[in-house]
């Protein structure tokens, strides 16, 4: 069978190619897919040319084998339905829901343990927000807000929406979102932060920010990061900056503060909390999350996968408009 996928060529040039899927082999499915998330961050580096290619593309997700070098398939949110099953898979699967970390395309096999079963009261799209929940969950995880603490979140794309949603249910001192774009202040202050502010109008909290997290993908957030932690506090690096570099200054207030500074990324989990959390724990209550809040808001754009240069177009051009952006594949 004949499948179609996004294939990026070079830089800011994306292509959607005839792809052969075969029939799946006896231990393997064929997932249709329905809907797939774009990346704005991650994928917006991809698309410019901007991702480092001496990495290899995810060594944790089996569908993106090889480096971030041109042409590649990228993408890693993927809802779709098994339409066919091979002689070892149960017949009980044909028609299953299922969420896949997979490039974006029609079609495409996988084995059964790669495949994530999607809850009967979570509905497409918000079931191709799992990743971004997951990364959300990381980033909390990480940051260990505590009761009565300053969190300011720097970046309100739609990971930090959503990490800013779920802040927004512990009982702090204040949250504080930051974002250039107007429009992504006001769902910030809808999914319940305090203020959400220009990051030129930034007033820290009086004694400094607690906890401060930078997920706005720009290297220049880093610093004002650090200018506004309180002594002994902590930011969490969850931006993926590609090879742009980073120029902090570290001199003055920072030799004194004992800020901690950390990465913070979905694929590894903190290793103080591997005894008790791992990958399914995670994914469980990254589902309860997204039947709970209030994301619909979020999905800006649902775009046809054969206009998918249009997408990364948009994210280019319009990003005060462009938040989640949803491949569907009606002609594909």
């Amino acid at each position: 069978m004949e499948g179609r996928a996004v294939y990026f060529v070079a830089p800011e040039r994306v292509e959607v190619r005839d792809r052969d899927v075969p029939a799946p082999g006896p231990e393997e499915v064929r997932v249709r897919t329905l809907t797939s998330a774009v990346s704005s961050g991650t994928e917006r580096l991809v698309y410019r040319g901007e991702a480092p290619t001496d990495l290899a593309a995810d060594e944790s997700i089996a569908a993106l084998d090889g480096d971030l070098s041109f042409p590649l398939r990228y993408g890693y949110a993927a809802v779709g339905e098994i339409e066919a099953v091979g002689d070892d898979v149960p017949d009980s699967r044909l028609g299953s829901r299922v969420f896949a970390f997979n490039p974006h395309e029609s079609r495409f096999l996988a084995s059964p343990s790669e495949l994530i079963a999607i809850p009967d009261d979570v509905p497409d799209e918000r079931a191709a927000l799992l990743p971004t929940m997951e990364t959300a969950l990381n980033f909390v995880m990480d940051g260990r807000p505590l009761i009565g603490e300053h969190v300011v979140v720097f970046g309100q794309g739609v990971v930090g929406l959503v990490t800013t949603a779920l802040l927004a249910s512990f009982p702090l001192g204040s949250l504080t979102a930051v974002d250039c774009v107007a429009e992504r202040r006001g769902i910030a202050e809808a999914l319940g932060a305090d203020e959400a502010v220009h990051p030129e109008s930034l007033d820290a909290p009086a004694d400094g920010a607690d906890l401060t997290l930078e997920l706005s993908g720009d290297p220049d957030a880093l610093d004002d990061a650090l200018s506004v932690t309180r002594y002994d506090g902590r930011v969490v690096v969850g931006s993926w900056y590609g090879t742009k570099p980073a120029t902090l200054d570290l001199g003055g207030r920072f030799h004194r503060s004992r800020i901690s500074v950390e990465s913070s990324q979905v694929s590894t989990i903190d290793p103080d909390l591997r005894g008790r959390w791992d990958a399914d724990r995670r994914f469980s209550l990254a589902w309860d999350h997204l039947e709970d809040l209030p994301l619909d808001p979020l999905v800006t754009h649902r775009i046809d996968v054969e206009s998918a240069a249009r997408a990364y177009r948009l994210l280019e051009d319009a990003p005060d408009e462009a938040v989640q952006i949803l491949f569907t594949y009606r002609n594909a």
